[in-house]
């Protein structure tokens, strides 16, 4: 029996963003799945099992810590990032997100490549050899 490959939803209203996001996934041999809006976000996790997350802060139907919020409900086990451009590590909504495990990590936008693979592997038992691509995507 073979083990199935976890399967990553990427949410940002950026269609660029999205694409860096699946690349660098797709890049180690995972499945990822993308949505613009927060409301096709929640419709593709009522129909399959994502393992993480990636969620932009700010989209155009829905806050991403109020998506957060919603994802959890849905998925207890499923684990959240926020990607932002907005917001930033040291924000105190960030913060509180964190504490309250409403999200499990945060990235801040632009990205290097292995900020990426080294949330990818805490879920996927990567191996440290896959940390290998350095670009930044914006």
């Amino acid at each position: 029996m073979t083990a199935k490959t976890p399967m990553f939803l990427v949410v940002d209203d950026e269609p660029d963003m999205c694409w860096a996001l699946e690349h660098i996934i797709e890049s180690v041999g995972m499945t990822a799945r993308s949505a613009l809006s927060g409301g096709k976000a929640l419709g593709l996790l009522r129909r399959g099992s994502y393992q993480m997350a990636f969620l932009d802060a700010k989209l155009p139907d829905i806050d991403g810590l109020e998506l957060a919020k919603k994802i959890r409900r849905l998925d207890p086990s499923i684990r959240i990032v926020v990607v932002s451009g907005y917001f930033y590590q040291n924000d105190p909504m960030v913060e509180r997100a964190l504490q309250e495990k409403r999200i499990d990590d945060f990235v801040s936008k632009p990205f290097k490549n292995d900020e990426i693979l080294r949330i990818i592997r805490s879920v996927s038992q990567l191996p440290a050899s896959s940390l290998d691509m350095g670009n930044s995507f914006r």
